[in-house]
């Protein structure tokens, strides 16, 4: 029955190769719901039996706009959502009726029925759901949250099996199901307490106006339920602090099998629809003239031509006219305005196939070159190993953070230090900083420990003139790499170029992974690339380490071994 549904073919069609009107996230959110749909999943399956009971239940309702029942009515998106995440449950000893995603997160660009598509789920589950359970939308306002409001009243006033005086019951503050003794209450940031509610499923829309306040208190409230659901729905804000970059940061973390990463296993129960434009499609203004950007963003505008057409037609003052240029991206691309001339360094799933098995006779005798990324003493710090055999790179990294401040690090960055630190790639030294000291030592241990012989070490001036002057002290030749695009636009080209090559090899390193998924790139006026800091998503020193011995190795490449040089540049 499943496989006959709207909603599988949709994912079967998203993983379709070749097929680029959805993006990289969508295609591997669908392929992950299709493996569960398998049995190819050890913790979920869909259940039939639910599935039916939705299906009769949309047979009921009335779209309003096309006068047709729900199930005919529903974009194919909407059949993907509303499926996986009331119809997909959790597999338990004792066989319970638990839903296995407890967040649903929807990045999607406007007029694509957002809201419309998650009143439909709040009239199902108030049917559905156990008796007295209680519902919430948040938003930045009360008039934005009643929006769900608005859309719910609108379904139940033209179905006459809802409509009837015993089903449901419409009052000024909130809807009640008569049938199951539920009820739903439009929430205003501005103006309510989230805190004291209980919450069996609540709606954040426009997350990306607010802060993580609201999400985490209803999160918060369904501590003790079973059953518990958060819709996190939103397009894009040119702002930088709001919830939704960190919900999508995390889908993203997971959707990329770095779910290891984060230390919660209910942040890893998420169905992710990440509608925006892949990294590749975010420079040299493709946004301009590649209709990939529209579709992507825009799941309604691939079936709908005339919806494809009216974003076009914006697309084209946004060209001509600047003031109307962030409105735009931001909602009708899912893209930061100012984010702009920003792309991913290079594809997680590329770096992963230049990953090894550590092999520590490997390094035996080999020449190295370190780089050094000495970050404030309150934040991470790495130290990258790199040589070069059979015009490969060979590279092996480890980060370094404060003790003390593991714990926060942990929660703040949605990373498990404590398992990086099991895993041999990370070290905690100092408490509240780093302890510089115990850096210098695992450095001037490097050539004892792995049989190498440290030929230069690469350094970033910034923080790092006192352990520069012990290493130096110590006999080792110190060079001074200057942070600019200028300098760091070869080296950074050239690691990228023998990843996707497959001239790049690292030991097995998930930190190392998580930093080279958060590094974003930036051009300067020349066409200059560099990673940028402050535009990445999260931390990327080892990934800037790697990056200063890389430097090294290209300068002898380019003065020394030329035929090595001749191959891989």
């Amino acid at each position: 029955m499943i496989k006959e549904s709207k909603a599988y073919k949709y994912a079967l069609w998203c993983v379709e190769d070749g097929n680029r009107k959805v993006g990289i996230y969508i295609k591997k959110q669908a392929q992950a719901w299709l493996d569960i749909v398998e049995g190819k999943d050890p913790q979920a399956y869909v259940d039939e039996k639910t599935y039916n009971k939705v299906c009769k239940i949309l047979k009921l309702m009335v779209h309003p706009d096309l006068q047709c029942s729900m199930f005919e009515g529903l974009e194919d998106y909407a059949w993907l959502l509303i499926v996986a995440v009331l119809c997909t449950k959790q597999k338990n000893e004792k066989n319970l009726d638990i839903r296995y995603f407890i967040t649903a997160l929807l990045e999607i660009s406007r007029k694509n029925f957002k809201t419309f598509n998650a009143a439909v789920i709040f009239i199902l589950l108030m049917l559905t759901d156990p008796q007295f359970s209680r519902f919430f939308s948040v938003a930045p306002d009360l008039k934005l949250s009643s929006e769900l409001k608005l859309a719910i009243r609108k379904i139940i006033k033209v179905s006459p099996a809802l409509a009837a005086d015993d089903t449901f019951k419409i009052l000024r503050s909130e809807i009640r199901c008569l049938v199951t003794e539920s009820e739903y209450t439009p929430l205003a940031y501005s103006e309510d307490r989230m805190d004291g509610k209980l919450a069996n499923a609540f709606l954040a829309d426009e997350a990306g106006a607010m802060d993580s306040y609201p999400i985490e208190a209803m999160r918060s409230s369904q501590i003790t339920l079973f059953n518990k659901l958060g819709i996190i729905i939103s397009t894009q804000y040119p702002n930088d602090n709001n919830v939704m970059i960190d919900e999508i940061d995390i889908s993203k973390k997971v959707l990329d099998k770095l779910s290891d990463c984060v230390d919660d296993e209910d942040a890893r129960r998420r169905f992710s629809l990440l509608y925006e434009p892949d990294d590749d499609l975010l420079i040299n203004d493709q946004w301009q003239t590649n209709d990939l950007v529209i579709y992507q963003s825009n799941p309604v505008a691939v079936a709908h031509e005339h919806v494809f057409k009216a974003i076009k037609s914006m697309r084209t003052m946004a060209i001509l006219y600047e003031n109307k240029r962030e409105n735009y991206l931001c909602k009708h691309n899912n893209i930061k305005y100012k984010g702009l001339g920003v792309e991913g360094y290079v594809s997680i799933d590329k770096v992963r196939e230049c990953k090894i098995k550590e092999d520590l006779e490997f390094w035996k005798g080999k020449k190295v070159r370190l780089g050094l990324d000495l970050s404030q003493s309150d934040d991470n710090t790495s130290v990258a190993m790199e040589t070069e055999e059979d015009c490969k790179i060979y590279g092996k990294v480890w980060g370094f953070i404060p003790k003390d401040k593991k714990a926060l690090k942990s929660k703040k960055e949605n990373v498990d230090y404590d398992k990086l630190i099991r895993q041999g790639v990370c070290f905690e030294c100092g408490d509240e900083v780093i302890d510089y000291r115990y850096v210098e030592q695992f450095i001037l241990g490097l050539e004892e420990k792995y049989g190498v012989k440290i030929t230069q070490i690469g350094y970033d001036r910034y923080n790092a003139i006192s352990t520069i002057q012990k290493l130096e002290a110590a006999g080792y030749e110190c060079v001074e790499i200057k942070q600019h695009s200028s300098v760091l636009h070869m080296p950074t080209k050239l690691l990228k170029e023998a990843i996707l090559s497959k001239n790049f090899r690292y030991d097995e390193n998930l930190m190392l992974e998580i930093n080279f998924q958060n590094a974003r790139c930036t051009e300067d006026t020349n066409l200059n690339k560099f990673v940028n800091k402050k535009r990445s998503a999260g931390k990327v020193d080892m990934v800037v380490a790697l990056i200063n011995a890389t430097y090294l190795l290209q300068q002898d490449m380019l003065y020394g071994a030329e035929n090595f040089g001749a191959q891989v540049i």
